[in-house]
């Protein structure tokens, strides 16, 4: 299997599968002397950790985190450091009556055509145990994106099905399970997903992810543009299924008068461009949504087949979320920090002595985003 391996400069590869003894990830290119311990790691990982209220999958796991190499003193060396998360809760048993087969919405048919074997316990290596390890690596990422260069990324949930959540506090996000940042619909949101619960069904959600504080000039202008490799790292988070930079899909009905955001001394007077311009970012706010499907493991009965090729129906036991989406948020991220970081030592590499006359303007007139 390839294709587990992501980055150029700053490079992380994954291993692991749901069920079995331990899932990690070695991350290649981390710059030396970064001040780093387990503890720095495991905050993130607690925010992604399963079982953490009732609204989310009840599997046990502490997701603590160890740090197998390339830390010494509590600095990074420069060599490859590795991240083990050990597995403590699996109940394969729960997975048994699917051994034979494929569950609507999940990579079950797919992979069994493509590898022809198939980890059926909690989805193998398609499950979402393993963004456990994104988050690890990206906390590395964040520490050094936040020491170098001040960059801040905070991401909540912006809609869960029906119930959008109009923005109110980057401080609310950390206070309640859903990761929303207006409490006011915290009541109505219990209710929606305790209902889902009971009825063994499960919606979608829309995520909204800013990173801000980043500097003019990370990205690359044709094949590895920065809002193009932000996309990819965010749609290859499991359940991703829409990325919008920005004003996304509301740039349909926008004019150019309207859409292309006007330059003052002061800063930018809107973000319709989500921070990035030709593929390279405007010292604006990073803003990303992203579309996360219903999660595929549902009680309810539907119709598939097995290895055989028999009608059958399938409905999913176990411990499941009835929202993937609001445990999605960590991730994304981590997928964000994982791509800036990326980004900002290809930048230094290439172009850290280049100097213009022309000043840098602030990145928006009283913090607009405009999307």
């Amino acid at each position: 299997m390839s294709g587990n391996t992501f980055g150029t400069l700053f490079r992380v590869t994954s291993f692991g599968e749901s069920h079995g003894p331990a899932i990690g990830c070695v991350v290649d290119g981390c710059p030396p002397g970064l001040p780093l311990a387990a503890a720095d790691i495991q905050a993130a990982l607690d925010r992604r950790k399963p079982g953490t209220s009732r609204h989310v999958t009840q599997r046990r796991e502490p997701d603590t985190v160890e740090i197998l190499s390339g830390v010494f003193e509590e600095r990074t060396t420069g060599a490859p450091v590795a991240l083990l998360i050990r597995n403590r809760d699996q109940r394969s048993r729960d997975y048994n009556d699917i051994a034979d087969t494929f569950r609507p919405g999940h990579a079950d048919y797919t992979w069994w055509q493509k590898y022809g074997i198939r980890d059926y316990r909690g989805g193998g290596r398609a499950s979402a145990r393993e963004t456990a390890v994104r988050v690890a690596a990206g906390a590395i990422a964040r520490k050094w994106l936040a020491e170098r260069f001040g960059v801040g990324i905070r991401g909540c949930v912006a809609q869960i099905g029906e119930v959008a959540v109009p923005f109110g506090s980057w401080d609310e996000v950390g206070r309640n399970p859903f990761f929303v940042s207006n409490a006011a619909l915290l009541p109505r949101l219990e209710t929606y997903l305790d209902e889902l619960r009971r009825e063994g069904d499960s919606i979608g959600a829309r995520l909204s992810i800013v990173a801000s504080g980043v500097p003019v000039g990370w990205g690359e202008p044709v094949f590895d543009r920065l809002d193009a490799d932000i996309a990819c790292a965010m749609m290859g988070i499991n359940a991703v299924k829409g990325v919008e930079i920005g004003a996304g899909f509301a740039s349909v009905s926008q004019r150019g008068s309207v859409h292309g955001d006007e330059l003052t001394r002061e800063g930018f007077l809107s973000n319709n461009a989500g921070g990035v311009l030709g593929g390279v970012s405007s010292g604006q706010d990073i803003v990303v949504s992203l579309a996360v499907k219903p999660a595929a493991s549902i009680r309810i009965a539907r119709r598939s087949i097995n290895r055989a090729g028999d009608a059958v129906t399938v409905g999913t036991e176990g411990r499941h979320d009835p929202c993937v989406g609001i445990r999605a948020v960590p991730v994304a991220e981590a997928m964000l920090a994982l791509v800036l970081i990326d980004h900002a030592l290809r930048h230094r590499a290439q172009c850290g002595d280049v100097q213009t006359a022309t000043p840098k303007i602030a990145g928006s007139v009283d913090g607009r985003r405009g999307a």
